[in-house]
């Protein structure tokens, strides 16, 4: 088994290319992950990254890229079947938000042989908001299933070592109405990165402030506010990770 890796820099790997994964994909949610904890910081990918190694004439080309949802990942899995239509299996794992929402593919491979050992993989690099895609050409010999695995595997690795990574850290957006008089007493509360002002609106008695705060701080903050006998609201589409 030989192998190598690369930082992709763009191509038609990324999550702005069209399509979905289709219903015949043989995929199937993996369901999230246990353990998890809300508002804890998690990696993500930076950009694409390539790995690609060979096993008994197959050659396994492994794609890991971002993604900030499900769209963005079945647009990263089409943009490499597109790029490599004569591959004889396209399978795939993601794994998207703080507590990961998971599914995984085997593509026409043996049941368990591909998209679980892919996502084993994005697992143990402990990323998140990331896809897999690996591309298979057989080389005429059977591995066999443990062989498939260890291959599938081995491959997104290969990608993982020369992946760049960023921290993510889940935020929620608020809005809270504050009387004037309380003005002063709120914005005291506010304190970046763990607590930061997005935008002020003024009226005629109140101000509507909008808040984006780290998670794990959201229940001290509303504590906090509803001392002042204040409440904030989620704000229109509020949430995501910085």
């Amino acid at each position: 088994m030989s192998g190598s890796g690369s930082r992709d820099g763009g191509g038609r790997s990324g999550p702005g290319a069209g399509g979905s994964a289709g219903a015949d994909d043989g995929g199937s949610p993996a369901g999230g992950a246990s353990g998890g904890e809300a508002g804890r910081a998690y990696r993500a990918p930076a950009a694409p990254a390539r790995g690609e190694l060979r096993v008994k004439g197959s050659r396994f080309l492994a794609v890991v890229a971002p993604a900030a949802g499900e769209a963005a990942a079945r647009a990263v899995v089409e943009a490499v079947r597109a790029e490599h239509p004569d591959a004889t299996h396209h399978c795939f794992a993601w794994r998207l938000g703080a507590e990961p929402r998971e599914r995984a593919a085997d593509a026409g491979e043996p049941a368990g042989t591909a998209g679980p050992p892919i996502l084993r993989a994005l697992r143990g690099a402990g990323l998140s908001d990331a896809v897999a895609v690996v591309a298979r050409w057989f080389g005429g010999v059977k591995l066999g299933k443990g062989g498939l695995a260890r291959a599938y595997a081995a491959a997104v690795r290969e990608a993982l070592a020369v992946a760049e990574t960023v921290e993510r850290v889940p935020a929620v957006a608020l809005e809270v109405e504050v009387p004037y008089p309380a003005l002063g007493a709120v914005k005291r509360l506010v304190h970046p990165p763990e607590v930061e002002l997005a935008a002020e609106r003024y009226g005629a008695a109140a101000a509507r402030l909008s808040l984006v705060v780290r998670a794990a701080r959201r229940a001290e903050l509303e504590e906090a506010l509803a001392a002042l006998g204040l409440a904030a609201a989620p704000a229109a589409g509020g949430g995501g990770a910085g």
